[in-house]
């Protein structure tokens, strides 16, 4: 996919990525609009994500971000209209938008879509990142600091600084170029992917501590419901990487958080071994994601939610065939 090729014509150039967004998709979202502006100075360039959270100011263009609500912004059709690091249903508001564009391009990595949903599409779930792809369409030349840090942002999220199986040798060789850049790549990694608000440490000690064993202890699960997130006064943005943590109990194949985003409705997210295949079991309610990580929202109390859940899940333990 040549980038430049597909953008030369367009006046307008329109970018987004998947509701809720995190590292990769914020990274890959202002690592792109931030190539494009360096190739075209003189055109149009929006991104339009839900709004990301704090930790991503680091990143330049992050002010530039149109924040989502639930309505689609007033906008004319674009010339090109780009989906990062996301399939169109799962764009929310800016769905629209790319439906409207008169060119659209999909750059993902998730295997829940496989044939992407562009004109032109750059898929390849094998990817680290959708970070990654970005930095592969990137023309070396015009690879610079500010772009480097976005995309390599986005890659350390993604693979949770370098230590999860969709890692490859290309993952490494990619993060060491973004670094030659000169980019002070420790402090991105400690202030974007390891630090925590005192309230973060709060209502992820409470998810420790409220989190089961189940399945024989191949499984651990845990839940924050809406009444204690209000009493922490934390929301969507402040759950980042408790899952991660819990998926690090000894003998546990799968772990499974989830918080409520309104009454009954829950926003769940699954981490993974070899054994359990996340994305094929959360695509069953409507979700998607990668084979080790993946996530949709469900409905029902949180005991209704983990028996759904569990049944897909077990059943891929007992078969051996994740």
């Amino acid at each position: 996919m040549n980038i430049r090729e597909i953008c030369k014509g367009a006046d307008r150039i329109g970018i987004s990525g998947h509701v809720r967004p995190d590292g990769d998709c914020v990274g890959s979202c202002l690592g792109l609009f931030l190539y494009l502006k360096k190739l075209f100075p003189k055109k149009e360039v929006k991104v339009f994500l839900e709004e990301p959270a704090h930790i991503f100011s680091c990143i330049k263009g992050f002010d530039n971000i149109v924040i989502l609500g639930e309505e689609t912004p007033a906008e004319a059709p674009f010339d090109v209209f780009f989906a990062m690091d996301s399939r169109m249903d799962r764009l929310g508001a800016a769905e629209a938008l790319f439906k409207e564009a008169k060119k659209t391009v999909n750059i993902d990595h998730h295997i829940s879509n496989a044939r992407g949903c562009g004109d032109h599409n750059y898929i390849f779930p094998e990817a680290s990142s959708t970070s990654e792809l970005v930095y592969e369409l990137v023309e070396e030349e015009m690879l610079d600091a500010d772009i480097a840090a976005a995309l390599y942002i986005g890659i350390v999220h993604d693979t949770g600084v370098f230590r999860y199986s969709c890692t490859a040798p290309k993952t490494l060789m990619a993060a060491a170029k973004l670094i030659g850049t000169g980019i002070d790549f420790p402090r991105l990694v400690e202030e974007t992917f390891f630090e925590k608000t005192y309230v973060q440490n709060q209502i992820m000690g409470r998810a420790l501590l409220e989190s089961i064993l189940i399945m024989d202890g191949r499984c651990v699960v845990s839940h924050i419901d809406k009444r204690t997130m209000d009493f922490y006064q934390v929301t969507s943005k402040d759950m980042e990487g408790i899952v991660s943590q819990i998926k690090l109990t000894k003998g546990t194949d799968c772990a499974v958080f989830m918080y409520e985003v309104k009454s009954l409705e829950y926003k769940v997210s699954l981490r993974t071994t070899e054994k359990v295949n996340a994305a094929r079991v959360a695509e069953l309610f409507g979700g998607g994601g990668h084979a080790r990580a993946a996530g949709c929202m469900m409905n029902g109390t949180f005991h209704d939610v983990i028996n759904n859940l569990t049944v897909h899940i077990e059943e891929q333990l007992e078969d051996g065939r994740a």
